[in-house]
């Protein structure tokens, strides 16, 4: 292991420990030592936030308890259980995951380190979140609130994403970790399982979270809560002021504003909906029919005939909604639409009635929209 560049973070172990000890969250994923629970809320926490998660989980681990079962369900249950959650590839990869450890593993989540890296959709940070919060094991964690951590303990300028730079942090996270191991051993507990007293000093599992935890709740992206961090006196950015500063993500991309229009068109009571391709945003959701526009104000009648071949006898606007999928910044102008002719072919989409379209996994927009014509009838 590469030696740390702090003479001073052997301190850092032991303070982390007890700080996560009296101030830890109460997290529904924190009460359970299976590994299957706990990589479920891994995946979910993935770009996204802990109060969105914990109803998610919560739903996931009622309706799907086992491993078995997560490989089983039917696409439209894992899309539905996970509408609203965002980033679908996620759950994709998480039932392929799990057709892979019941599979290969007999339905056993696996404890070896280069088996759970191996299962789809699981990076090394996951891996090492797994491995550690499940098993106690002295594997390293990098995500955004420890890179944050990390950067500003030991004063590191450099861009973590560089090549070097993340090397630099996966080996200041491995032996900090490492550390946590061997001061559980000296104080003769089981490696394997975390002491359960009331810090839990010196254990792999609550050091990688408290990491993790220091991040989230103090040492925040901006107005880092430097005069409470159990760390302070160790962290070169808060004696030099610099916390501010760090990370060094380099520049961002610049946002793309977008916008779209979609079409609530009604008949007999159903309404016309299509599912999503695989390979693209979304996949396998729901949505209404919908267009991209550029330019200035559309002409929703013209474009409405463009799509459908149908001149629309009234137009009527519903609502408009923002949102962001990575760097773009969507408007989405929803518009009721009424037309003599209800033969709408070669849209790509079925009409389904509202106790029909409930059980679908529409986008959350899309969803929002449906809910706005609910509200207005």
């Amino acid at each position: 292991m590469a030696a740390l560049t702090n003479p001073k973070a052997g301190k850092l172990v032991p303070l982390l420990l007890k700080w996560f000890a009296a101030n830890a969250r109460d997290l529904p994923w924190r009460r359970t030592r299976d590994p299957y629970a706990i990589w479920v809320s891994e995946i979910m926490l993935q770009q996204t936030q802990v109060k969105t998660v914990i109803p998610f989980w919560n739903r996931w681990l009622r309706e799907l308890p086992t491993i078995e079962a997560a490989a089983k369900a039917p696409s439209a249950k894992i899309h539905k259980l996970w509408e609203g959650l965002g980033y679908y590839t996620r759950v994709r990869n998480l039932q392929k995951a799990a057709l892979a450890v019941v599979e290969k593993h007999g339905g056993k989540f696996p404890e070896s380190f280069d088996d759970v890296l191996a299962l789809p959709g699981i990076g090394r940070y996951t891996a090492g979140a797994i491995c550690s919060i499940a098993f106690n094991q002295p594997t390293p964690i990098l995500d955004g609130n420890v890179i944050r951590v990390l950067t500003r303990v030991f004063d590191i300028a450099e861009n973590p994403r560089e090549k070097k730079t993340n090397k630099r942090l996966w080996q200041i996270a491995e032996e900090l970790v490492g550390r946590a191991q061997a001061a559980n051993k000296a104080k003769g507990n089981n490696a394997s399982q975390p002491p359960r007293s009331s810090c839990g000093i010196s254990s792999c599992s609550f050091f990688n979270q408290s990491l993790m935890e220091l991040g989230a709740l103090v040492c925040t992206p901006r107005n880092p809560q430097c005069l409470i961090c159990p760390v302070r006196q160790l962290c070169v950015a808060f004696q030099e002021n610099r916390a501010a500063e760090l990370p060094n993500s380099g520049k961002r991309e610049a946002a793309t504003a977008r916008r779209f229009l979609a079409f609530v068109i009604e008949r007999n009571g159903r309404f016309l909906v299509r599912q999503r391709p695989a390979g693209v945003v979304n996949a396998h959701l729901w949505e209404f029919p919908n267009v991209e526009v550029n330019g200035g104000q559309p002409r929703v009648k013209e474009i409405f005939k463009g799509i459908f071949g149908i001149a629309p006898t009234e137009v009527h606007r519903l609502c408009t909604l923002k949102h962001s999928i990575t760097r773009y910044r969507i408007t989405l102008e929803a518009f009721t639409v009424l037309s003599q002719k209800t033969s709408l072919t070669g849209t790509g989409g079925v009409w389904k009635t509202p106790a029909q379209m409930g059980p679908l996994a529409f986008t959350s927009a899309h969803r929002k929209i449906f809910l706005a014509w609910t509200a207005g009838h």
